[in-house]
């Protein structure tokens, strides 16, 4: 894949290097994949922490670390000092911002953690992109910013000013600090709202993971609002060609944002699914029985999300459409094999 021609007061930038953050996570570690088969060299970034077990983030490093043209940094962005000089050192043409603090429910009980790695290392990207001649800043935002709302499905059009948690808060943050910045220096930038992303080397914190392990050690699942709830199921694969395709599509000057070179995309499959109905194909594809607990609704969640993807499909000629059937039977196939189960 060709990039776009880099201006010529870039200086030194190498426009095949990307740096992917959150290179051992679930979406980064399938991103980085994804652009090393495409030829590109990919720096990874990444601190590795114990927001849930490291051996999983240690087995997609390994993985990437056996790829010609990766190299990885175990860094984490929230110092200051260390990502001013990864940023003056390598002079990323493209950046995919990927890392961040998950979790909804985990916001409530540690704030912090969110405002560390989601505000202030978001910012610490946004002043290397801006003093490095970064040509295009791609980052990751969430459904989650459209908190309260109940118009279906949600549209980057749509109001996203009520979140319900801490971390929709933090990643609604992220979108405006992006538009700031591409405002004040002219920085492209890319927000890309993910709708439950699932699949082979899914986080263990979400509900698919959690599903198949409780099922597995014969523990009852725990189903929220009596399992009453549907989402907007995305696979992972879907979402690393949305990235690629995105690359070298620079934003141009966009009356929605100001004019600035900003961007916002719903990524998901624009089909929700009722959360038995995957319980469901989970029990399916283990062949075990789900024992289950139902709950009310918690704090910070959401009754359904469904994502309006017109505008990427317009924009780059795909949207997701992996079936909820297929994806979980490539998660649970990949299950079975890393645990051996």
């Amino acid at each position: 894949m060709t990039g776009t021609t880099v201006p010529s007061h870039l200086g030194s930038i190498v426009d095949n290097d990307v740096l992917v953050t959150g290179a051992a996570g679930f979406i980064g570690f399938h991103v980085a994949r994804q652009l090393l088969a495409e030829g590109r060299r990919v720096i990874g970034l990444d601190n590795v922490n114990s927001y849930y077990d490291p051996a999983l983030k240690r087995a997609r490093l390994g993985i990437l670390r056996d790829e010609r043209g990766f190299s990885f940094h175990q860094t984490d962005l929230a110092n200051r000092a260390a990502i001013a000089e990864l940023f003056a050192s390598h002079r990323f043409a493209t950046v995919i911002h990927l890392a961040a603090q998950a979790g909804v429910r985990y916001s409530i009980e540690h704030p912090h953690t969110y405002a560390d790695a989601n505000l202030e290392g978001f910012l610490n990207v946004l002043e290397g992109c801006r003093h490095h001649g970064c040509r295009h800043l791609i980052y990751a935002s969430s459904s989650s910013v459209y908190g309260a709302n109940t118009k279906l499905p949600f549209s980057t059009q749509d109001r996203t000013d009520h979140p319900v948690s801490f971390y929709a808060a933090t990643k609604k943050a992220n979108e405006v600090m992006a538009q700031s910045y591409s405002h004040l220096y002219r920085l492209p930038v890319t927000g890309l709202r993910f709708f439950t992303i699932y699949g082979p080397w899914g986080r263990p914190d979400m509900a698919m993971f959690l599903f198949a392990n409780a099922i597995v050690e014969g523990k009852p699942i725990r189903l929220f609002n009596h399992g009453k709830m549907k989402r907007d199921f995305t696979y992972v694969d879907d979402v690393t060609r949305v990235v690629s395709r995105l690359i070298d599509r620079i934003p141009a000057d966009n009356p929605d944002a100001a004019n600035a070179p900003a961007k916002v995309y719903n990524v998901g499959n624009h089909r929700p699914e009722e959360l038995m109905h995957v319980v469901g194909l989970i029990e399916r594809e283990l062949g075990r029985t789900a024992a289950m607990e139902m709950l009310p609704m918690q704090p910070g969640d959401v009754l359904e999300t469904f994502a309006d993807v017109d505008d990427l499909m317009r924009d780059t000629g795909f949207s997701p459409s992996t079936s909820i059937e297929i994806g979980i039977r490539n998660f649970i196939a990949w299950y079975r094999e890393h645990y051996r189960i």
